[in-house]
């Protein structure tokens, strides 16, 4: 599922495929754009902020697109077969001469400003794969909020920017905790090495085309997509549930052994989250 990771390699493919050349097809297929014609300008750049796509284009215009869970950007040369999904699913068309860049479910695709960019990405925090990058600013902001839970946290991308239900799992367990703990409860030192550790992980996979967290051979990650299989440190079974309101999809995996902290309970997990911060402070 695309996180920073992947949406840094897709912005890197979108570079590489376009950047520097000019634009031969410009092809739009939902209706607010579909009179948008942007063949004969350049591309300058593609970069990622976060989970979103910038692709600059010559005239001062901006390409904005996120994946979200659905969404991928396909590139073929000249002749290949597309095959990213039916013809329908095709949002966006760009190509030049040599490459095609195709956009397949996008779920957000909007043409910009260049100068008003910040419209959309202005509200991310510290991007963990970008030239903003700032560890004491993404932890001030997760530790805003002492009772939220430490994965919800994760995932709000106003705290630090690129981090999805992968990492968010993976990190929690590197650091002993469930992702139902509370922000405050997470003890200091371990606050302390999370921004460095979440920065590590997405920059060690962001050039790799399987991600991995666990550096042993045969196992990509610790818990994650593992239910019910053996933890790989203690055998404990491995469990999953689902964290948030229920309004996302958001599996969340952990060893409750391993992990220290609370489950998901039955009944509200806003009362019991409360209830776990005001015992444990």
């Amino acid at each position: 599922m695309p996180e920073g990771d992947t949406v840094w390699q897709a912005a890197r493919r979108l570079h590489d495929a376009l950047a520097g050349k000019v634009l031969t097809r410009s092809d739009f297929r939902v209706p607010k754009y579909a009179t948008v014609d942007l063949s004969g300008r350049t591309v300058l750049n593609t970069v990622s902020r976060g989970k979103h796509l910038l692709t600059r284009v010559e005239g001062g215009l901006t390409l904005h697109t996120h994946l979200r869970m659905e969404g991928a950007w396909k590139v073929y040369g000249t002749g290949e077969r597309w095959k990213g999904g039916p013809a329908h699913q095709i949002r966006v068309v760009l190509a030049n001469a040599d490459r095609s860049a195709v956009g397949y479910r996008l779920p957000v695709l909007e043409l910009l400003r260049t100068p008003d960019e910040d419209r959309a990405v202005s509200h991310l925090g510290p991007d963990l794969l970008g030239p903003d990058w700032d560890p004491e600013a993404a932890l001030a902001n997760l530790l805003a909020d002492p009772a939220r839970e430490l994965g919800e946290a994760l995932l709000d991308q106003r705290n630090l920017a690129g981090i999805g239900n992968v990492f968010k799992s993976e990190l929690c367990f590197l650091l002993g905790v469930t992702p139902w703990l509370p922000v405050g409860a997470l003890p200091s030192d371990r606050a302390a090495r999370l921004p460095g550790l979440a920065k590590r992980l997405l920059e060690a996979n962001r050039d790799r085309p399987v991600r991995r967290t666990t550096g042993l051979r045969g196992h990509d990650l610790f818990v994650y997509g593992r239910a019910p299989r053996p933890c790989l440190r203690c055998g404990t079974s491995v469990r999953v549930a689902d964290q948030g309101d229920g309004s996302q999809e958001r599996p969340t995996y952990w060893c409750p052994t391993c992990q220290a902290g609370p489950a998901p309970a039955p009944g509200s997990p806003q009362r019991w989250r409360e209830r776990y911060y005001r015992t444990h402070n």
